[in-house]
């Protein structure tokens, strides 16, 4: 093991290798995503642990492919106190969900301060871990760079830009997001919130999402999709693999996307852009700030495993920096840890450019921490596409966002909360 393993757990890992009697074997399960690469860097690596600890097996848990899907079985079976599986993937909206629920363990990371923030964040609820941050994902803004050669450093640079690219002719659109009406649009909208300076919720847990700042970030976006706009109105059916395409196949000049897109884009036998692009953050309006939503999954043990001390070790395993590195070069995730991104390992596992990666990085912002995230999810999906297809003006959806969050929190014992997530 790593002596960055990460957890405080070197009794819990003497144990779990103790515990292995001679002859006997031992199974734990893990369930998470199991497709493609990912299916074969987490088979490789459930191995390894089988190896490090002699007699004790990992079984590979499947699941559907669909995050929610997922969550539905989690919860079930979590709902239900089944003791399997004993290790599960999270993405980073459900820590909350799943620790006031009381269906995970609370945790410790020994070198807190080697895990993106925004990671470490997403994974406390009311002051206490209970998930370790394994990948991340991050909103990325790709620009066609033989239309603009450097990254907008402003939403009025984009804006800008974006507009002279269809004015032009030199591309079909000028920038392209996902707006349906689902998780990826608030991901879409987070972006430009805090580009104006805006959020969901504030640190004490209240609804600010009805604020100037807000009411700018959606009028922005509206205005993007009117006539003299950048934005095709098409991008209101839109999730992330029509955006893709439009962008693949040169018809914008810009694309709000997320890293997976890289290397299907820098394929010279399918996409029209290769080595015609780069990414930045989302950058920022006047009194904002650049920022990338922030996705990936986390490691969470099940409250009810029948085994928590070989759990909490398998834990500290797949989030120790060497397997971090391996998920990198097989599945091209990016790792959790800061200080592999100092590590030239990275540069050559990555396809992506590294000091492109850390400044999204530092822009990372995660979704509100809260048990009741998909319900608040769920109303602004509703309103903001409603705001965006001229169904209400962007105050007035915000206004009736924020009075049903309110309403939600009131109900659920979380409104006004101190802080202390």
């Amino acid at each position: 093991m790593s002596a960055h393993a990460g957890l405080l757990l070197p009794l819990l890992l003497a144990a779990a290798a103790a515990c292995a009697a001679p002859g006997a074997e031992d199974a734990l399960t893990f369930s998470g995503s199991a497709v493609g690469a990912e299916a074969d860097v987490i088979r490789r690596q459930l191995a390894r642990f089988g190896e490090r600890y002699p007699g004790v097996r990992v079984e590979l848990r499947a699941t559907p492919d669909a995050a929610d899907q997922r969550r539905q079985l989690y919860v079930q079976w979590l709902n239900a106190r089944a003791p399997e599986p004993d290790v599960l993937q999270l993405d980073v909206i459900w820590t909350a969900e799943f620790a006031a629920a009381g269906w995970i363990l609370p945790l410790e990371l020994a070198d807190a301060g080697d895990f993106l923030p925004a990671a470490v964040a997403a994974a406390r609820w009311r002051g206490t871990l209970y998930a370790a941050p394994w990948f991340v994902d991050l909103g990325l803004l790709y620009r066609r760079t033989d239309l603009a050669a450097d990254a907008p450093r402003s939403l009025t640079d984009l804006r800008d830009a974006a507009r002279r690219a269809v004015q032009t002719g030199a591309a079909r659109f000028g920038l392209v997001w996902q707006g349906a009406r689902y998780e990826g649009l608030v991901t879409v909208f987070l972006e430009h919130l805090g580009a104006f300076g805006g959020g969901i919720l504030d640190e004490d847990g209240r609804v600010i999402v009805d604020a100037a700042p807000a009411v700018q970030a959606l009028t922005f976006m509206r205005d993007a999709l009117g006539p003299d706009g950048f934005v095709p109105p098409s991008v209101l059916t839109w999730q992330e693999e029509q955006a893709r395409f439009a962008f693949q196949n040169g018809d914008a000049a810009f694309m709000r996307n997320w890293p997976y897109a890289w290397s299907l884009l820098a394929d010279a036998r399918q996409s029209r852009v290769a080595g015609r692009f780069a990414v930045a953050p989302f950058p920022p309006a006047a009194g904002g700030r650049p920022t990338a939503a922030l996705g990936g999954a986390q490691l969470a043990v099940n409250a009810h495993t029948a085994d928590p001390a070989r759990a909490l070790a398998l834990v500290a395993f797949l989030t120790a920096p060497e397997q971090m590195l391996e998920r990198a070069r097989l599945a091209a995730q990016l790792p959790a840890r800061q200080s592999l991104y100092d590590d030239p390992a990275l540069a050559d596992a990555l396809p992506l450019p590294l000091d492109d990666i850390r400044a999204a990085m530092a822009a990372a912002r995660p979704r509100p921490v809260t048990p009741v995230y998909s319900e608040l999810s769920e109303i602004l999906q509703v309103r903001v596409h409603r705001a965006l297809t001229g169904q209400e003006a962007p105050a007035a959806a915000l206004a009736d966002a924020a009075a049903e969050m309110r309403t939600l929190l009131a109900r659920t014992g979380l409104a006004g909360a101190d802080g202390s997530r």
